[in-house]
C-alpha cells in the first residue's frame, strides 16, 4: 500500500548547515583545497546529519522530511535534473552555470519571488533540446533510505520553471512535461511513494499573465497526473494565495496540496481560507489539503489559537495536515545556537527548528501540546505587554511628518548644475558601489575585538590602516569618486542595525542569500532610532586621505527593512518611516563634516514588492517616501546616489525615477545592459549600468568592459553615464578587484578617448 501524506511535514530546510558546512566545502572547493569526492562526501554527509536532526524534531514519518537539495540553487538544481539547462551530472559544469569562469558569463541571478533569496535564471529558446538526468534525484532517495530515511524529493514545477526562465518559452512546455514525467517515471521505479513539486509562479503576476499561468498549470499537470508511472504528487504553492490557478488546482486531483496561509498572505487576501475550504476541501475527491499555518519566512513565535481557528475554518481542525507556508530556508536554523539575545526577546522568537514544533503542535492539539501552546501564549502575551516595543519619542516624531508624498527641493536639474560645479568630474566618471574586500585579517581583527584580545584603540588603528589602504589604490588606479571601502562593517544592514535602537542581532542566525553566501538578518523588535551618529568618524576619516571626493556609504530604509525580520505588529510604512528619520540625522551630520557625495543604498527596493500588481502601488509610495524622507533636508550641493541590484528595473522604473536621486547605480553586466531599454523621459538621474558582474569570480578584460560601456551609450548619453561595477566588492578578493578596477578604468578612458 501507498504510504499516507504525514502529518507534519514541512515545505523545506536551510541547506547551508547549521554550522554553514556547506558553504565552506562549496569555497573550498572553488579554492581548489578540496578535490571533488571530498566535496561530494562532505555534502552527503551534511544531508544525512540534516535528515537525523529532522528525524528527531518529530518529523519521523515516512516523507515528512523534504529531500529539498541543492548545491547552489533549487531552481538551477531542478533545470539540470529535467534537462531544460543542460549539465547533467558534471559538477564543474553546474558551477560554471552559477558563477562562471575564465571563458564563459554564468546565468543571470535575481530575487526568488519576494524574499532575500536569489536564484539562477535559466535561459532558454525555442526548439532546444530537453534531456534530463533523473540520476540526480535518484541518487538523493536513495542515499538517504541507505541511511535509513524515506525522504520526499523536491522539484520546482514545470510550468514555474518556464515562468522564471528567460525568456518564458511556453512553446517547450510539452516537451518539458515529458521530461518531468521521465523523471517521475525513475523515481517510481526507484521505489519513491511522493514527490514534492513546488509552483509558487501560481501566487504571483509574472511576464505571463495570471490567466494563462493557470492554463498552463491545467495542461502540464492533466499530463503529468494521468501517467501511470509517477509517484503520488505533493503540489505545493508558497509565497502567497494561488488565487486565478486555485480551481484550477481542484480539479486535477493531485494526491495532496499545500496551500500557503501565513500572516503575510492573509493580510493580502483574507478570504483566501473561505475559497481553499469550498474548492479543496469540500470538494469531492481524495486530495489530501496540507495547511501551510507556519511563516517560514519570519522568525515571530506562531499564534497557536490563531492556527486553531484557521484549521477549523478550513474544515480540517479533526485531522489535520500541517506544514511551514514556505520553505525554511528562509529563517535561521535554531534558537539553540543563541546564547546573548534578550531573553524577553528569545521567548517571542522561533528558528527553523522552533518551527517544526510548533507544526507538530498543531497536529497533536492543544492537550498533547500543552507546553508548546503555553509557550505560544506566553510570547503572545509578553511581546505585546513590552515597553521594549514602543518609544514614545519616535512615534511623537514620526507624527509630526507630512501625510504622502515629500521632495527634495530644488528640483534635480537645478541640483545638477550646482553639483557639477562643486564636483567637476570627467567625462563618465567612475566609482565603486562602497565595500571592499573584507580581508582575513579585518575579519581577524573583528573578530579578536569581539573577543577581547584586540583592544578598541587597536581595532581602530586596524581599520583605519585598511581604509588607507583602499583609498590609496583607488588613487592609483584612477577611480574618481572614492569610497572607504566599510572594512568597520560587518555587513551592510547588521552593522546599522547594531547601532540603531529598535533592532536585536543574531550570534548565529545565518541565512543562504545565494549559493555559499549567507547573512544574519537583524529582526525589528521595537521602534527604531538613531542614539548617535553611526558612519561620520570613518567617512571623514577617508576623506581626509584624498583630495577626491569620497562617498559618504549609508544602507537606506527600505533596503534595512527588507534584509531584516520584520515587525508584524505594525505597518511596514511605520517602520520604513521611523529608519528613514534616523538616516537623515546621519545624512544631516555626513554633511556637516564635509562629506559631498552620499550614497543611499536600495538594493532591495523591488525585493519588497508585493507578488500582485494590485498591491503595489501602495508598497511603492511608502517606500519612495522613506527614501526621499532621508534626503529631503540634503543641501543641494550633497549628491546623494543611490544603488539597486537585481531589480527587474523595468517593473520599477517609475519609482526609481521617483526616488530622486542625483545618480543611480544598477545590476547590469549579466543582463548586458538590455533594462537601459526601459529608460524614458520621466528617468532623470545621472546613471551608473553595472560593468563588472562581482557575483563572479571572473576578471573582466577591458575590451568585454568598453563593449558594456559603448552598449550603456546606446541608451544614456554621456553626460548622464557613471562606470562602476554591479554591487559591492566585499565578497571578492584583491587578486580579482584589482585588476577588475584596472580595466574599468582603463575601458573607460578608450571609450572617452574615442568621443
Amino acid at each position: 500500500m501507498t504510504a499516507p501524506f504525514p502529518k507534519a511535514t514541512i515545505e523545506g530546510y536551510p541547506r547551508i548547515g547549521a554550522n554553514r558546512e556547506l558553504k565552506r566545502a562549496l569555497e573550498s572547493y572553488w579554492a581548489g583545497r578540496i578535490d571533488a569526492d571530498t566535496f561530494r562526501s562532505t555534502a552527503r554527509a551534511l544531508r544525512i546529519d540534516t535528515y537525523n536532526r529532522l528525524r528527531d524534531l518529530g518529523l519521523d514519518e515516512d516523507y515528512a522530511i523534504p529531500a529539498d537539495v541543492a548545491y547552489y540553487d533549487q531552481v538551477l538544481e531542478t533545470a539540470l535534473t529535467v534537462g531544460l539547462v543542460p549539465g547533467g551530472t558534471d559538477l564543474d559544469e553546474e558551477f560554471a552555470l552559477a558563477r562562471g569562469n575564465d571563458t564563459r558569463v554564468p546565468l543571470e541571478m535575481t530575487k526568488w519571488f519576494d524574499t532575500n533569496y536569489h536564484y539562477l535564471v535559466p535561459e532558454v529558446a525555442a526548439g532546444q533540446d530537453i534531456t534530463p538526468a533523473p540520476e540526480r534525484i535518484v541518487r538523493l532517495v536513495e542515499e538517504a533510505r541507505e541511511a535509513g530515511h524515506t525522504v520526499r524529493p523536491y522539484l520546482v514545477g514545470p510550468v514555474t520553471l518556464l515562468a522564471l526562465s528567460k525568456p518564458a518559452e511556453w512553446s517547450l512546455l510539452p516537451q518539458l512535461v515529458k521530461a518531468y514525467a521521465e523523471v517521475f517515471a525513475a523515481l517510481k521505479d526507484a521505489g519513491v511513494e511522493w514527490v514534492q513539486v513546488a509552483e509558487p509562479a501560481v501566487v504571483a503576476d509574472l511576464s505571463t499573465p495570471d490567466a494563462e499561468i493557470a492554463e498552463h498549470l491545467r495542461e502540464a499537470w492533466t499530463e503529468l497526473l494521468a501517467a501511470d508511472a509517477r509517484p503520488n504528487v505533493y503540489l505545493t504553492t508558497p509565497y502567497g494565495a494561488a488565487r486565478e490557478a486555485l480551481p484550477v488546482i481542484a480539479s486535477l486531483g493531485a494526491e495532496a496540496v499545500q496551500v500557503d496561509l501565513a500572516p503575510w498572505t492573509l493580510d493580502a487576501d483574507a478570504e483566501y481560507p473561505q475559497r481553499v475550504r469550498e474548492l479543496l476541501v469540500d470538494a469531492p475527491g481524495e486530495t489530501t489539503v496540507v495547511a501551510g499555518l507556519i511563516d517560514g519566512r519570519n522568525v515571530w513565535a506562531a499564534n497557536l489559537r490563531q492556527k486553531l481557528e484557521l484549521l477549523e475554518a478550513l474544515g480540517i481542525a479533526d485531522n489535520p495536515h500541517v506544514s511551514t507556508s514556505t520553505s525554511l530556508q528562509h529563517v535561521p536554523h535554531t534558537l539553540e545556537a543563541e546564547k546573548n539575545l534578550p531573553v524577553d526577546v528569545a521567548n517571542w522568537l522561533s528558528f527553523a527548528d522552533e518551527k517544526i514544533g510548533e507544526v507538530r503542535a498543531l497536529v497533536a492539539g492543544p492537550e498533547a501540546a500543552e507546553e508548546a501552546f503555553a509557550r505560544s501564549d506566553r510570547a503572545v502575551r509578553t511581546r505585546s505587554e513590552s515597553e521594549r516595543t514602543h518609544n514614545a519619542q519616535v512615534a511623537e516624531r514620526v507624527s509630526a511628518l507630512p501625510e504622502g508624498s515629500v521632495q527634495r527641493e530644488p528640483a534635480f536639474a537645478e541640483r545638477n548644475e550646482v553639483q557639477r560645479e562643486a564636483l567637476r568630474l570627467p567625462q563618465l566618471p567612475t566609482t565603486t558601489i562602497g565595500s571592499f574586500p573584507q580581508t582575513p585579517e579585518i575579519r581577524q581583527a573583528r573578530a579578536d575585538h569581539r573577543d577581547g584580545v584586540l583592544t578598541d584603540s587597536d581595532y581602530e588603528e586596524a581599520l583605519r590602516e585598511e581604509i588607507k589602504n583602499v583609498i590609496k589604490l583607488q588613487e592609483e588606479i584612477g577611480v574618481d569618486v572614492l569610497v572607504h571601502g566599510e572594512a568597520e562593517r560587518n555587513d551592510m544592514v547588521q552593522y546599522f542595525a547594531e547601532l540603531l535602537d529598535g533592532f536585536v542581532v543574531t550570534e548565529n542566525g545565518w541565512v543562504q542569500s545565494y549559493g555559499s553566501r549567507c547573512t544574519r538578518p537583524p529582526i525589528v523588535v521595537g521602534d527604531v532610532s538613531r542614539p548617535a551618529p553611526m558612519s561620520v568618524e570613518w567617512s571623514s576619516y577617508a576623506q581626509s586621505l584624498s583630495e577626491k571626493p569620497v562617498k559618504g556609504m549609508l544602507t537606506g530604509p527600505v533596503t534595512i527593512l527588507a534584509w531584516s525580520f520584520k515587525r508584524d505588529d505594525v505597518p511596514l510604512a511605520v517602520s520604513a518611516d521611523q529608519i528613514a528619520l534616523a538616516l537623515a540625522d546621519e545624512v544631516r551630520d555626513l554633511e556637516e563634516a564635509g562629506i559631498k557625495v552620499i550614497q543611499i543604498d536600495e538594493p532591495a527596493l523591488r525585493e519588497l514588492l508585493p507578488l500582485r500588481k494590485d498591491d503595489r502601488q501602495a508598497y511603492l509610495d511608502w517606500a519612495v517616501r522613506a527614501f526621499r524622507l532621508v534626503a529631503l533636508e540634503a543641501q543641494p550641493a550633497t549628491q546623494i546616489h543611490t544603488h539597486l541590484c537585481y531589480s527587474e528595473f523595468g517593473q520599477i522604473i517609475d519609482a526609481v525615477a521617483a526616488l530622486d536621486a542625483d545618480v543611480t547605480s544598477i545590476e547590469a553586466a549579466r543582463s548586458k545592459m538590455e533594462l537601459l531599454e526601459d529608460l524614458d523621459e520621466s528617468f532623470h538621474s545621472e546613471i551608473g549600468p553595472g560593468v563588472w558582474d562581482i557575483h563572479s569570480p571572473r576578471v573582466p578584460s577591458q575590451e568585454e568592459i568598453v563593449g558594456l560601456i559603448e552598449a550603456a551609450l546606446e541608451n544614456v548619453p554621456a553626460e548622464r553615464l557613471w562606470v562602476n561595477p554591479d554591487c559591492g566588492l566585499k565578497t571578492r578578493g584583491y587578486a580579482e578587484v584589482d585588476p577588475s578596477l584596472r580595466n574599468l578604468v582603463a575601458a573607460r578612458d578608450e571609450v572617452v578617448g574615442k568621443q
